[in-house]
């Protein structure tokens, strides 16, 4: 019989755990549209519905390397997310929100 994630994780040495979590994180923090499809527990086909297209324009969409801002907008938002842009210095972050409004469904 397979044991729970929980009992596993319990039995993990602090620092063990806290490598796990530092693993995941940067996992967490890279994904491709597909793998953060999967890792949310959602099908192209469902997510197709909530996109009013087939589950073929979900497929093509996540092999693209170039898009819409409004597009991958409204993706994220059909996972149930919220898409921040950020642009990184060494300086530090800064939040871009010239785009807010341009696809959202909060705008529509």
């Amino acid at each position: 019989m397979a044991k729970s994630f929980k009992i596993l994780q319990a039995k993990l040495t602090p620092k063990a755990r806290a490598r796990s979590q530092s693993l995941a994180k940067r996992m967490m923090a890279d994904m491709a549209l597909g793998d953060l499809r999967r890792a949310r527990v959602t099908t192209q086909v469902k997510l197709g519905k909530a996109l009013k297209v087939n589950q073929a324009a979900v497929s093509k969409l996540e092999r693209r390397t170039d898009m819409y801002i409004s597009t991958l907008r409204s993706y994220v938002e059909a996972m149930g997310g919220r898409l921040d842009i950020i642009a990184r210095f060494n300086e530090g972050s800064v939040r871009i929100a010239q785009f807010e409004d341009v696809g959202s469904s909060h705008a529509r």
